[in-house]
């Protein structure tokens, strides 16, 4: 965005008015809307100091603390844009009609901005680009499709759909994870309890005994000495660290790339972030072919939706394929990341002329593996569970008794 100033004459004054635009002919034609008077002259300038200085605040703070939109909220917007879409209304008086009637301060500015840019002239894509973390991208990918296939209803009642069983994915999620969190909360709280209180009380006894302290004693003691010495200075370093972090995962590509690397190296979280990313490539690209889009342009829009960049980097040798005059089954099967039945599917698909609806299997193939790892998720958090809970009991146990039964021995040997 550039920064111009407008000269306007009103009642015989002239006065500038500073404002953004993306070139000098969108920055005359917002000058004559969003000012009243005649717009004599409109130049680039470079901002005011105090106005670098906030957008360089915003810059670091914004993808720190990005404004989130409430699921419940966007898919009601988009529901009623595909029924005003549908019945005829302008995308732009539809765009401004919800974000007068919307009480979430975000999805308004959201969907205000995206009004303004459609009446500048922009397309309604071009507009969600500016929001793709506050829309996500499967929404880009079906606003998207919408203006390809020129039926833009329809694709917004289908990204609504989406959404909502993305959103049921969610609230099934939380709830599983909900007990092991609790407990690992409430084992935490216990823990740091006995380790500044209870642990003290047994550190002078400790001392007394001048004798050599096994390591999960030391292991106590180190944790005391740290938690009320410097329990400020750590919880100051966790906040900085997950700042740092997520302006670096915001900020770095390289980063991301590495963080995703290792993401899909974790136990449970790699089936979970395999199969959804899967579910919804599937999906996308299953709508974009019955739509009529081509091979090669349909597998575009549905990689650029993905968010894990090990995986879509894997997907792009697809479209590569593709594009060289390569079968879809053989592009895909390079990328090992589908199995041999679904390739045969696709293949299948492929050689009949039915892969619209072979796809539309295979989305519901990886749906279907999606939901069970959500279904069984409570199950498979219960060993790393009682793994971390046995460890922390062992841990207290340790290294409180065993200098205890050192003790012990010692005034049994003296008798």
């Amino acid at each position: 965005m550039k920064y111009f100033v407008a000269t306007i004459l009103t009642k015989g004054k002239k006065h500038d008015q500073g404002f953004y635009a993306e070139s000098k002919k969108e920055a005359h034609y917002l000058a004559k809307i969003k000012y009243s008077g005649m717009v004599l002259k409109v130049t680039e300038a470079s901002p005011p100091l105090e106005d670098q200085l906030r957008r360089l605040k915003e810059s670091i703070f914004s993808n720190v603390k990005k404004r989130k939109l409430k699921p419940d909220g966007l898919i009601a917007s988009i529901r009623q844009l595909a029924v005003m879409a549908n019945a005829g209304i302008s995308i732009h008086d539809s765009l401004r009609e919800i974000a007068d009637a919307t009480t979430d301060q975000t999805l308004q500015i959201v969907l205000g901005t995206m009004a303004d840019d459609i009446n500048a002239g922009h397309s309604l894509s071009q507009s969600a680009h500016k929001f793709s973390f506050e829309l996500g991208n499967l929404s880009l990918a079906m606003i998207e499709l919408g203006e390809k296939t020129g039926n833009m209803a329809e694709a917004l009642h289908k990204l609504a759909n989406m959404l909502e069983e993305i959103r049921r994915n969610i609230i099934k999620f939380k709830k599983a994870m909900a007990y092991p969190r609790n407990v690992m909360i409430a084992m935490a709280i216990a823990f740091t309890v006995l380790i500044s209180y209870v642990v003290p009380q047994f550190k002078a006894i400790f001392e007394q005994l001048h004798a050599e302290l096994p390591l999960p004693t030391k292991i106590l003691l180190f944790l005391e000495h740290l938690f009320n010495t410097y329990g400020l200075y750590v919880v100051g370093a966790i906040f900085i660290f997950i700042f740092v972090f997520k302006y670096m995962l915001n900020h770095s590509r390289d980063f991301r790339y590495k963080w995703h690397q290792f993401l899909l190296r974790l136990y449970l979280i790699k089936n979970i972030i395999m199969y959804s990313t899967l579910n919804r490539f599937t999906l996308v690209f299953s709508e974009l072919i019955r739509a009529g889009i081509p091979i090669a342009e349909a597998l575009e829009t549905s990689i650029a939706m993905i968010d894990n960049l090990p995986l879509q980097e894997r997907l792009l040798t697809v479209r590569a394929t593709v594009e060289k005059g390569g079968s879809l089954h053989s592009g895909l099967a390079e990328t090992k990341l589908f199995e041999n039945m679904i390739i045969q599917m696709i293949s299948a698909g492929e050689s009949s002329g039915q892969l619209d609806s072979m796809m539309e299997k295979v989305m519901e193939y990886y749906k279907m593996r999606f939901d069970a790892i959500i279904d069984g998720l409570s199950e498979a958090v219960e060993p790393i569970m009682l793994f971390l809970i046995a460890c922390m009991v062992i841990l207290l146990a340790l290294g409180i008794f065993l200098p205890m039964w050192d003790m012990g021995n010692a005034v049994n040997g003296r008798h």
